[in-house]
């Protein structure tokens, strides 16, 4: 097995996990948001921050080294456009992301506390639910362009 093969299955392997992880994170929020159920939003809030933290921020760190290695293993100059691209839709993901990592936290301790408490939702939570909804539009859309630009290599002049 080829040093370049086992870094194309890493690397693969990690945007999975990354469009996975996000897609799955993003459905059993939603649900449990929806549901109203205080104690299964304090619930479905700890493991999205636990499966966030294990999985995507370990895909998070794997898939630039793997990407650099694997460009560079089958002589993709790092100025390649959709190279270039790719990269700058990853920065833009994280972007997003980083913040969303910080609201699932703080929607995880609200939840808790109301949980808790017997208590509804307080008002902060339903914002950042709002914010946190909203930012994972343009990170998704993005996450999937770089998986489209992988595949497809397209010609791109800088």
């Amino acid at each position: 097995m080829s040093a370049y093969f086992i870094l194309k299955w890493l690397h693969v392997i990690g945007s999975t996990v990354l469009l996975g992880t996000g897609a799955g994170i993003a459905f059993f929020m939603t649900m449990a948001h929806r549901s109203g159920d205080v104690a299964l939003i304090a619930g479905v809030t700890r493991i999205v921050v636990i499966a966030d933290y294990l999985f995507t921020a370990t895909a998070v760190v794997a898939q630039p080294v793997t990407g650099l290695m694997l460009a560079r293993t089958a002589g993709y100059p790092l100025d390649t456009g959709w190279i270039v691209m790719s990269i700058g839709l990853y920065l833009f993901t994280g972007a997003f992301w980083l913040p969303v990592v910080w609201m699932q936290s703080r929607m995880r301790s609200l939840a808790r506390a109301a949980a808790e408490a017997g208590a509804a939702l307080p008002a902060e939570y339903h914002r950042l639910y709002r914010w946190w909804f909203a930012f994972g539009f343009p990170a998704f859309t993005a996450v999937l362009a770089i998986f489209w630009l992988m595949i497809a290599r397209p010609e791109i002049s800088l």
